[in-house]
């Protein structure tokens, strides 16, 4: 079979097409011939060797994957061979760019009649991102203020209409383009901010009046970072889930003392070892979908040759929404 794979880190460059066996799956595995892979700022810092966790050589990248069962272990049950299914692999088994990959049977979750293999691939890393940001980490309660950072992103996109259903009073959304703002206000942002100019932080505090936001969603990094905590309201929650702009940063903790602030983490594989809230918050994801409450918007879809390309265009932020490779 066809797959993605890289045996040193660096630019989109290492990733190199190889042709493999095909796996075998093993006593609670299913084989699933994948159908759409969703791409992820996750896969490039792997590939650069940059990710949260090492990532050990060679490797073939991809944590996201839709498709259909072809062949069940023989401790599976309840998963029949046909069967459509999105799934997460798992920060320690994520071979997704392939044509076919082995999945753990317990964290497969089967798919509504009229929500496609392209569309579902959209939620197993980024609307549980956006879902347990919110939900899990955020603790938003109703008509509290919600900043999302990168609102025309694949986390953002979602996160911002999430925000909305769980009953936010105000989601500020921020992007690097007119464009990417528009296409927030859209999806139903109801301020639209460019984090790129200067002063962004003060035109926060002014449609909050002054009081800022009560959760912010940071996957930047860098000034950013600093820069959204100027506008956390008393007791906000500000969650740290990505270093988009690959600039670390430092901060005294002390300084949330005085309004009894918090900074959390988040990272999202660690829901693995809680299967029954990763189900269930998938499935809950799924069926707003299904009852056409949240849109999946696509950024394109590409084959799997073009891997590099795409990993090129994520990291040059000229893409909204979700990027799909297609074996």
């Amino acid at each position: 079979m066809k797959a993605i794979q890289f045996t040193q880190y660096g630019g989109p460059d290492v990733l190199q097409v190889i042709d493999i066996a095909r796996p075998v799956p093993k006593k609670k595995d299913v084989l699933i011939k994948v159908a759409a892979i969703g791409v992820n700022y996750a896969d490039a810092a792997r590939r650069e060797g940059a990710y949260v966790v090492e990532t050990p050589l060679p490797f073939i990248p991809g944590s996201e994957v839709a498709g259909e069962v072809v062949e069940v272990g023989e401790d599976v049950k309840g998963i029949k061979v046909g069967t459509k299914v999105v799934t997460l692999l798992g920060s320690n088994r994520a071979t997704g760019y392939a044509e076919y990959t082995l999945a753990d049977s317990r964290g497969l979750i089967p798919l509504p009649e009229n929500v496609d293999l392209t569309q579902a691939v959209a939620l197993p890393l980024q609307g549980l991102t956006a879902y347990h940001i919110l939900k899990t980490m955020g603790r938003l309660e109703k008509g509290e203020t919600v900043i999302v950072h990168a609102a025309a992103g694949g986390v953002g996109t979602l996160a911002v209409q999430l925000a909305k259903i769980f009953g936010a009073g105000k989601v500020i959304a921020t992007a690097s383009s007119k464009e990417k703002l528009e296409l927030a206000k859209n999806l139903g942002a109801d301020e639209a901010i460019n984090y790129t100019e200067t002063g962004w932080e003060k035109q926060i505090l002014e449609v909050t009046e002054g009081k800022g936001a009560d959760i912010i969603l940071e996957m930047v990094g860098g000034h950013i970072f600093y820069e959204s905590l100027q506008c956390l309201a008393p007791f906000g929650r500000l969650v740290f889930y990505g270093m988009a702009s690959g600039k670390p940063v430092k901060f005294n903790p002390a300084r949330l003392m005085e309004k009894n602030q918090s900074v959390l983490g988040f990272f999202l594989p660690q829901m693995m070892a809680k299967p029954t809230l990763y189900q269930q918050s998938l499935h809950e994801l799924l069926n707003y979908v299904n009852a056409g409450q949240l849109k999946l918007m696509l950024g394109g879809t590409f084959s799997l040759d073009e891997a590099a390309d795409v990993h090129r265009l994520l990291q040059g932020r000229k893409t909204t929404g979700k990027l799909v490779l297609v074996p």
